[in-house]
């Protein structure tokens, strides 16, 4: 048979699949012609397109089964190891397009109060430049993070920090604008912050200090502002799904994605008040911290999902029913 032909003959067989189901007799009877299909697609078209796609759903299903088991031991296990990075793979393009779109306007926050030192001000306030200024002269630049008690610190950066992703996220209802200004006002922000301290030629102790805990927290702000963006999109672009039903699905992909942050913006607040205050600790020590927490940003939410894409499309045809 001509893969035309075989791709024509089960195509809206396989669209169908993609629809979900609990019913568990359903999804066995779903992976076994999956696998069949597979079989058929590696051994007449190995090189073709349609064997990825066919995977991918088998892929999916595969998944669905595990997920609706019975031993919720497993489940927080199965959703950080497997359902979150497949997620993650899923709606890369949009991630990778919020990071690029939030690094854009940090660029154009840093540029402008190069270019005019005013734009600071406009931007964080007189009052917070005013301070900082005043901290600078006193020969601490960094005091802010002393201002306060450490777990009251702790408890409000937290609080914070979870509202601004939260709202980073629902905004992407509408059609993901609202996320996009999010985006664009926090990095004109954190370009605006970094050249106020650049123009007193404290740059690069700014990031020792302050990245200590801003890796995890920026990271968390973009990755809130792609979930956002893929419940949004998920209403611009339906695919071959209603409009409705796609919704669903980028909402709950979304969710997830900003279930996974919360330990995450926990942490950096833990930082913030605990320890970003010791600005004389050691360069290494303040290196160590920044690049671990850039190593598992890159690791769980880059490379990790690529990993488990890679393993899905193997694992499901050669799993034994």
């Amino acid at each position: 048979m001509r893969e035309g032909q075989f791709i024509k003959q089960n195509k809206e067989r396989w669209d169908s699949y993609q629809q979900e189901t609990e019913d568990p007799d359903e999804l066995a009877k779903r992976f076994t012609y999956l696998v069949d299909d597979l079989g058929y697609a590696k051994t007449h078209y190995p090189f073709s397109k349609t064997v990825k796609y066919i995977n991918s759903i088998a892929a999916g299903i595969y998944l669905s089964i595990y997920k609706n088991k019975k031993e919720k031991s497993n489940r927080l296990f199965l959703f950080f190891g497997t359902e979150l990075p497949l997620i993650l793979y899923r709606n890369r393009k949009v991630l990778l397009f919020a990071f690029l779109f939030f690094m854009a306007f940090v660029a154009m926050g840093a540029f402008s109060s190069w270019q005019d030192p005013t734009f600071i001000r406009s931007i964080l306030g007189d009052s917070y430049v005013n301070m900082t200024e005043e901290n600078i002269a006193k020969g601490d630049p960094f005091g802010v993070y002393k201002s306060q008690n450490e777990l009251i610190m702790f408890l409000t950066i937290a609080w914070n920090n979870i509202k601004v992703v939260l709202m980073s996220f629902t905004l992407g209802i509408f059609c993901s604008l609202g996320t996009l200004y999010v985006l664009f006002s926090n990095g004109l922000m954190l370009g605006s912050f970094e050249q106020m301290f650049f123009a007193h030629n404290l740059g690069f102790r700014s990031i020792l200090v302050v990245f200590v805990h801003g890796t995890l927290e920026i990271s968390a702000i973009i990755l809130g502002g792609g979930a956002g963006m893929v419940m949004g999109n998920s209403i611009l672009f339906p695919r071959t799904y209603s409009r409705i039903v796609s919704f669903k699905r980028g909402a709950r992909d979304g969710i997830k994605i900003m279930v996974s942050l919360i330990p995450i913006l926990c942490v950096a607040a833990f930082f913030e008040g605990y320890v970003t205050r010791h600005t004389g600790m050691p360069v290494a020590l303040s290196l160590l911290i920044l690049l671990a927490s850039l190593a598992f940003i890159v690791w769980y939410y880059i490379l990790y999902p690529r990993k488990v894409y890679r393993r899905g499309l193997s694992g499901p045809a050669t799993e034994k029913k």
